[in-house]
């Protein structure tokens, strides 16, 4: 399937998680040309709607050791006690976007030191590409040694205010509902034509197109397409009254009959109605400094990072920067940037960390569960059971050749 894409709008005082980051050698590691004999490694991170209440408390109860700091410094650098939320605030409180961003981000990263200082798991040395399924891309950065822990908790913090902002006027100016659905289609082969059907009905008649009634015309701007994410699997965000007579003008005409769920999320994400979260994105990336002067992204990271606009490994500083704030209103390829590690850079072997199976049950779909070579397939890490089955499985096959078929 060719990728399709949206028209561009105009566009510490604590405990330290992560050291500072030593540029060149970071850059020597990302540029040798020596082939691990292990199989080629992905990391990933999922995104928005798998926060549950009590989900860093597994977690707490079998390494406090390494858990109870990361706490402290979440409830440090956010002020405020995101943890007790967390751990026992009710659904309606976590729930909200303000806080299930940075309890997301948090709770991966916190599982990824488990592994780490808990495991001995050497993150820079065991994986060669990191990403993460929208949200999750703050959480895959941080792994990278793209971003700092605490200014990840930061941004993801005050961008979901702002998000939560923008689903609030949403709302109130179209008088109904807005949210995000999902379209399930039993038939795979006819997810182009889908997709293909959807652009025609906003007005955007080829890839990366714009439509001069853009500005003009409230259904193109109430419902966009905000992720692909498999092979049957996309995501409609923005007012659900639109989204809803768009799905009766694919069943009256184009012949398509996808299954319909509303997702757990009261806001229209990836859609042009979240453009000042992405202004506030560009503002924050191009305009903060760390306290030591230097830049608040480092480039090159730990091992590439693939971008959720792009499908493909991010490039530079200013690229990283651009993309991650586009982020916010663009779609979602996440079903492209799987294709491309499985099918361009070789990737058997996948390791989803962080609260919930989305992300591990959607990269099943196109590699396949087990996997095609010893120690490949889908791992994924949700809890302290599974990260020791995982990280065990792992070492058993750590020297099988990537290169097995």
């Amino acid at each position: 399937m060719s990728s399709r894409r949206l028209p561009t709008l105009p566009l510490r005082p604590s405990i330290p998680i992560r050291p500072a980051r030593a540029s060149s050698k970071r850059h020597a590691r990302w540029a040798s040309s020596a082939t691990p004999k292990r199989p080629r490694t992905a990391i990933f991170f999922p995104g928005q709607g798998v926060q549950r209440v009590g989900m860093i408390d597994p977690w707490l109860d079998a390494f406090p050791r390494t858990v109870k700091p990361v706490m402290e410094e979440i409830d440090s650098v956010l002020g405020l006690p995101l943890t007790r939320i967390i751990a026992e605030g009710t659904n309606a409180e976590l729930t909200a976007t303000e806080n299930s961003q940075p309890a997301i981000m948090a709770t991966s990263v916190m599982i990824l030191r488990v592994l780490e200082q808990e495991f001995g798991f050497k993150t820079a040395e065991r994986v060669d590409f990191t990403l993460g399924h929208s949200l999750g891309e703050f959480a895959a950065l941080v792994a990278g040694e793209y971003l700092d822990f605490e200014d990840s908790l930061r941004m993801t913090r005050k961008r979901g205010e702002v998000m939560g902002r923008c689903a609030r006027e949403a709302a109130d100016q179209f008088g109904g509902e807005v949210g995000m659905v999902a379209l399930v289609l039993e038939n795979e082969s006819r997810m182009t034509d889908l997709i293909d059907a959807i652009y025609e009905f906003l007005g955007l008649s080829s890839p990366g197109s714009k439509n001069d009634s853009a500005q003009d015309e409230p259904a193109v701007q109430q419902v966009l397409i905000a992720n692909i994410n498999s092979k049957n699997q996309i995501v409609l965000s923005g007012a659900i009254e639109k989204i809803n007579t768009l799905l009766t003008h694919l069943r009256q005409f184009g012949g398509h009959d996808p299954r319909a769920v509303r997702l757990k999320s009261d806001s229209p994400f990836h859609s042009p109605l979240m453009q000042p979260a992405m202004d506030f994105m560009k503002k924050t990336l191009y305009n903060t400094k760390r306290a030591d002067g230097s830049d608040i992204v480092a480039f090159p990271g730990a091992f590439p990072i693939v971008s959720n606009v792009s499908a493909r490994p991010v490039q530079s500083r200013e690229q990283l920067k651009d993309l991650l704030a586009r982020q916010c209103v663009e779609t979602v390829q996440w079903w492209d940037s799987v294709k491309y590690l499985d099918k361009e850079e070789k990737v058997r072997r996948w390791i989803g960390v962080g609260p919930g199976k989305v992300g591990r049950n959607l990269v099943g779909k196109e590699v396949g569960m087990k996997g095609a070579v010893k120690g490949g397939g889908v791992w994924g890490i949700t809890s302290p059971k599974e990260a020791e089955e995982c990280l065990k499985g792992l070492d058993a096959t750590e020297s099988a050749d990537e290169d097995e078929e």
